[in-house]
């Protein structure tokens, strides 16, 4: 459905979350590359608990944690140090990380503060094990631009990585700690932001900004996007973990519908006075069930929902409705989710059921029942959640932060949290970021125009290359004297046929891709070997290029041997030769290289039989 996003009174930002491509982590020497899961050596297990601000106050998203009782469990591996259990205070700032950080800043045109101070902000889902994340204000105040409008940079922050969510488990959450700590920059924009567009396209020039730099890491996971959205009539959402960028735009464009739809829906509501009852327990209502889910449950619980007939079911986003809206709450609390009457009779509970559920709780042909199936204790805490996200929808959009869904929608994760949550982190001492350390990098945008106008390479070629992860590798063949055609053909095209071909390319290295672009360059390996050599290298990496290449048998052939195999071609088909004329070139020039089997480079064997085939004439 297209909006008028104007008209909304449509109010975005965005939040890109950037690890820094560093050796070691935010505050510690541990390395930041990343480990399977199967390699951890041990595992400990936490509980966090909400603990009150400076101020005595306590976050709001903090508080509902605290209400589900779940355990977290961390994997360690044999980098694991003291500082990421939280059994050793922090140390000093990593100094490439403040330098990458003040780079990426003057990029935004922002400005560096006097003074970095680190803060603690209380995180409530387990991912740090210290129950804050360490983050450092380093600049402010920058803008970007876009074709849609400018948009400010609020502020740059250098921060340290969450664990990585390995498991959701019943009782609670496993985490693997080679993520937690790795730096990265949060950069938040202002809300200039007036378009599903202009959203994305902001977050277009930031990652561009960011790769120019060369110091962030590339690959799934690396850069997440959060966006707060709001429209005049609804409320402030954080939309969390945006993974691909092309995503945004929809995201934006769904949580306006979402918003619009709920309004709609809340004024229907009261038109019709809706009002929440108190749950109440509904169990033998199914004693005799056919439903699995239920047959199965300690307690079923229940809720009348007045005034709420056919809305429940009311769609407010692609395939979620507002039901699913209340399931987000009662799953939030450790239910597998609700039924309720707008989809019922369904699952294995009978029109019956429907008709003695309803009678249960005195519900009128205009009210809506919610139930939940569970022990009887989870099914309390989630009934009451359902009952008082009812209520709310009799109201107003609610502020809140949900999670992006792969689809473009969102669900429910928490309430928005407060300023409560951010106070001083006394073990690390301030640093004073200096604008003198900082040389602002070569855009991406500008490296394009660069291969084109100094390599005479296309623009799709040189924009390929420009962005893709294996630019520094093709500046490093360049500058060797490697042809930037065959450097960008090779690193672009052959690496990526390879993929295709599930040829394991992740275990190249840029010492790998070198060796056998000199090997070009120096004539020993014809370009038609590239592939098989590096086909073998990846799969065998201890491999010396010339060993792969001995290896793959591809060794280059002199100029001779190539002559001799052109002219037994050319004689062994001899009368197509004499019938066709050059018309015959395409098919011969086919069965020579199939002769020489990647031996010889195209371009001679082209060169040597028309040469041959022209003395036939």
């Amino acid at each position: 459905m297209s909006q008028d996003y104007e008209e909304l009174g449509l109010v975005a930002g965005l939040e890109i979350h950037q690890q820094l491509d560093t050796a070691t982590k935010l505050f510690c020497n541990c390395p930041t590359e990343r480990r399977d899961p199967a390699e951890s050596v041990r595992s400990f297990t936490r509980y966090l608990h909400p603990t009150k601000s400076e101020l005595g106050e306590l976050d709001e998203a903090a508080l509902e944690e605290s209400r589900v009782d779940r355990a977290f469990e961390y994997l360690a591996f044999d980098t694991t140090c003291l500082v990421e259990e939280d059994d050793e205070p922090p140390h000093r700032l990593d100094a490439a990380a403040l330098e990458a950080a003040m780079e990426i800043a003057a990029l935004l045109d922002c400005e560096l503060v006097d003074q970095a101070h680190v803060m603690r902000k209380i995180v409530v889902d387990g991912s740090n094990t210290s129950g804050f994340q360490r983050s450092a204000l380093v600049a402010t105040d920058g803008e970007i631009r876009t074709d849609h409008g400018p948009v400010g940079i609020d502020d740059l922050l250098l921060e340290e990585e969450s664990a990585a969510r390995i498991e959701e488990r019943d009782d609670g959450v496993v985490y693997a700690l080679d993520r937690l700590g790795i730096p990265l920059v949060e950069i938040g924009t202002e809300p200039d932001i007036r378009s599903p567009a202009q959203a994305k396209a902001a977050a277009e020039r930031i990652g561009m900004l960011l790769r120019s730099t060369g110091t962030v890491k590339r690959g799934l996971g690396t850069i997440r996007q959060d966006v707060n959205v709001s429209i005049a009539e609804g409320a402030r959402v954080e939309l969390k973990g945006v993974q691909r960028l092309e995503d945004i735009d929809d995201i934006v464009a769904n949580e306006v519908a979402r918003q619009v739809e709920l309004l709609e829906a809340a004024a229907d509501l009261r038109d019709r006075g809706a009002a929440v009852a108190d749950p109440e327990p509904v169990t033998e209502v199914f004693a005799d069930t056919d439903s699995g889910v239920i047959a199965g449950a300690e307690t079923v619980m229940a809720v009348r929902l007045e005034g709420f007939d056919g809305l429940v079911g009311r769609e407010i986003q692609p395939d979620r409705r507002l039901g699913t809206e209340l399931s987000d709450h009662a799953t939030r609390h450790g239910a597998g989710g609700i039924f309720h009457t707008d989809e019922l009779p369904a699952y294995g509970i009978s029109e019956t059921e429907v008709e003695a559920l309803r009678d249960a709780v005195d519900a009128g042909a205009d009210d809506a029942v919610a139930i939940v199936a569970a022990d009887a204790a989870v099914a309390e805490r989630a009934i009451e959640a359902v009952a008082d996200r009812a209520a709310v929808a009799i109201e107003d959009v609610p502020e809140e932060t949900r999670g992006a869904n792969e689809d473009g929608t969102s669900s429910y994760l928490r309430p928005l949290p407060g300023a409560a949550r951010m106070y001083p982190e006394t073990d690390v001492p301030p640093v004073e970021p200096d604008p003198a350390d900082v040389e602002p990098p070569e855009l991406l945008t500008e490296k394009v125009e660069r291969y084109q106008a100094e390599y005479g390479l296309d623009a799709g070629l040189a924009e390929q290359v420009a962005y893709g992860e294996h630019m520094p590798t093709f500046e490093a063949a360049v500058e060797r004297g490697v042809d930037p055609t065959t450097a960008a053909g090779t690193l672009e095209s052959t690496v990526t046929e390879l993929r295709r071909d599930d040829v394991p390319v992740e275990s190249l290295t840029e010492r790998h891709l070198l060796d056998v672009l000199g090997l070009v360059e120096a004539g020993e390996l014809p370009k038609e070997g590239i592939g098989p050599v590096l086909s073998t290298l990846a799969d065998e990496p201890g491999f010396e290029a010339e060993a792969a290449m001995e290896a793959a048998g591809v060794g280059g052939v002199d100029r001779e041997a190539v002559r001799a195999v052109v002219v037994e071609v050319v004689e062994r088909n001899a009368d197509q030769v004499e019938a066709e004329g050059m018309g015959a070139f395409s098919g011969l020039m086919g069965e020579c290289m199939g002769e020489l089997r990647g031996q010889a480079d195209g371009e001679v064997v082209s060169e040597l039989l028309r040469e041959e085939m022209g003395a036939r004439d």
